[in-house]
């Protein structure tokens, strides 16, 4: 049992100490999108870090934020390159290409139809609040 827990984590460590790009030319603008807002989050929480220890010293508010931040990038990167997760997103950016897009203007027909829907809802229940309202206020159920 234990022989069967080590094959399956070692894949995942040799994966993540690798510097090679899998199916390279493949999925191109979903890995770097998604490699990016991972950065993104560590870098935000490197941040957030670097002015929790702003009175702990340059050591403590510099150095162990920027090692989080170049852990994190490298974690990014490797984890797009997974070749599981890779797939997923080389799978992700192909169904997106499938998708159709509305113009310019049938998106703005379509947001003032909304728009115009909401108010309208609005209107509705606030009617329904106000009926309500002096009708349980005429019964004396309110104050």
């Amino acid at each position: 049992m234990a022989k069967e827990k080590t094959a399956t984590v070692s894949p995942i460590f040799r994966e993540l100490f690798q510097l090679g790009i899998y199916k390279r030319s493949q999925g191109r603008i979903a890995r770097q999108v998604t490699g990016a807002l991972i950065a993104v989050v560590f870098a935000l929480g490197a941040w957030r870090l670097s002015a929790y220890e702003i009175n702990a010293g340059r050591a403590m508010q510099f150095a162990l934020p920027a090692a989080l931040l170049a852990v994190g990038v490298w974690l990014a990167y490797r984890l797009v390159n997974l070749p599981s997760f890779a797939d997923f997103l080389i799978a992700v950016e192909a169904e997106m290409n499938k998708v159709s897009w509305p113009t310019r203007g049938e998106l703005f027909r379509s947001s003032v139809v909304v728009i115009f829907c909401i108010f309208f809802l609005a209107f509705i229940l606030f009617g329904y609040d106000l009926f309500w309202r002096t009708l349980l206020h005429l019964i004396g159920v309110t104050a």
